[in-house]
């Protein structure tokens, strides 16, 4: 192929020269008015008997759980979900879903999904946020993360303290008593002590700048304050990892860093104390004694999710691909939604043994179209295959951000991607 032939047809259909591993999909919701009704929040998980189970959301606060028996091609209703930003997860013998409407609430079920209890508050007079990141096992214990908003007079996102939770397996996780929830650091305290990422050049735009542009009534792009958000959890296992903990009570927290450009990612370390009792969070720190407050994370500029496979021992990193981060705004498209980071149309696969170094495994799927998203994603393992349930759009969506559909999607075999 002549090179501008090549070129041509690398910017104008990226799919067809990239191997795409799951563009095919299930759809599992679909929003009755795309222009007012925006589905969102999609969280999986699999049960020990192999069956699946979803949840989603809906503007309204109509979100439902569901479930498949056969590796996701058909799906049934089993719940109206009342919560917002809810996951599903599984401790001990049920299974969980959790969320917030304000508060934080909490649902389970002790029958494989089918009844559910009603929500129970494990907080009171609170705000939060969060989106269906992951969840890790260790220790008799389930960890996830959910963010408080501690100041509702600033923006949110930069007084987002990521809270550790630990909830002992053998319990019952509606009640607050069996839950420890970490010490809380927000992104301002934690830019504040690190210092300001002046080499790396965060911010990438000037804070608080606005570049006007009709976009279905509203302005078109904003920097906002930087900030943390969508945090997941991760444990090192391998002993030579730099911050690995021997005892095994120490965890770091992975979040999609806001900084206005792509491929960072925020980190903080989570401390369990050894009666089990407390969890502090701190900045981590280099060998050299800097603060750690930015790692490398291919398309940590988005929400992502990290998944670890016990079987090769490795991280799978399911995230949005950015292309054209360095276009001018003034010459974006006018269908791409707010600043040139926020691409949200490609879902990309990478995998690594530290969670720093990453290789890439293959696009998951792509849209083809900036304005019709494949984002917001979560993976589960389902034996050889990895299933992925994304927050999506076609033509009707609103935009990039407000999608109409949830969609399953399932890398066969994705084990053989690595090398």
């Amino acid at each position: 192929m002549h090179r501008r032939n090549f070129l041509a047809a690398a910017f104008a259909a990226p799919s067809a020269l990239a191997k795409v591993l799951a563009n095919e999909y299930v759809t599992i919701a679909e929003s009755p008015d795309p222009a007012k009704a925006y589905l969102g929040s999609p969280g999986i998980t699999r049960l020990p008997g192999g069956r699946l189970v979803a949840t989603y959301s809906q503007t309204g606060g109509n979100g439902m759980i569901v479930t498949s028996d056969d590796h996701g091609r058909t799906w049934q209703r089993r719940s109206r979900l009342p919560l917002t930003h809810a996951r599903p997860f599984v401790a001990g013998d049920a299974l969980y879903v959790l969320g917030h409407v304000g508060d934080l609430q909490i649902m389970r079920s002790s029958d494989d999904a089918v009844t559910w209890s009603e929500p129970t508050k494990l907080t009171e007079g609170q705000a939060w946020h969060q989106a269906p990141c992951n969840v890790v096992h260790t220790r008799g214990r389930v960890y996830l993360v959910m963010e408080r908003i501690t100041d509702p007079k600033a923006y949110y996102q930069s007084v987002l303290a990521p809270v550790l939770m630990a909830g002992r397996t053998d319990a019952d996780l509606r009640s607050r008593d069996n839950w420890v929830f970490s010490t809380e650091l927000t992104f301002r305290q934690a830019y504040e002590q690190a210092g300001p990422a002046r080499l790396i050049g965060v911010p990438f735009y000037g804070i608080g700048h606005t570049w006007k542009g009709p976009v279905k009534g509203r302005v078109q792009r904003r920097m906002n304050p930087l900030s943390w958000l969508e945090t997941n959890v991760v444990q090192f296992r391998d002993p030579n990892h730099i911050w690995y903990d021997a005892t095994g009570r120490t965890f770091h927290l992975w979040a999609r860093a806001h900084t206005g450009s792509t491929n960072l990612a925020c980190i903080a370390k989570a401390v369990e104390s050894e009666d089990g009792r407390s969890i502090e969070v701190s900045l981590e720190k280099a060998p050299s004694g800097e603060p750690v407050l930015y790692v490398p994370c291919p398309g940590g500029q988005m929400k992502f999710h990290i998944l670890y496979d016990d079987r090769t021992s490795l991280y799978w990193l399911l995230s949005s691909q950015s292309t054209d981060s360095m276009t001018r705004i003034d010459r974006l498209a006018f269908e791409r939604f707010d600043l040139p980071n926020n691409e949200r149309h490609r879902l990309q696969l990478h995998f690594s043994r530290n969670c720093i170094d990453w290789c890439f495994a293959g696009l998951v799927c792509d849209s083809g179209r900036p304005d019709q998203a494949r984002h917001y994603a979560s993976m589960v393992i389902d034996s050889d295959d990895l299933h992925v349930l994304s927050r999506s759009g076609d033509a009707r969506a609103k935009n990039a951000h407000d999608g109409n559909l949830i969609t399953f999607h399932t890398v066969r075999r994705f084990r053989d991607l690595i090398y």
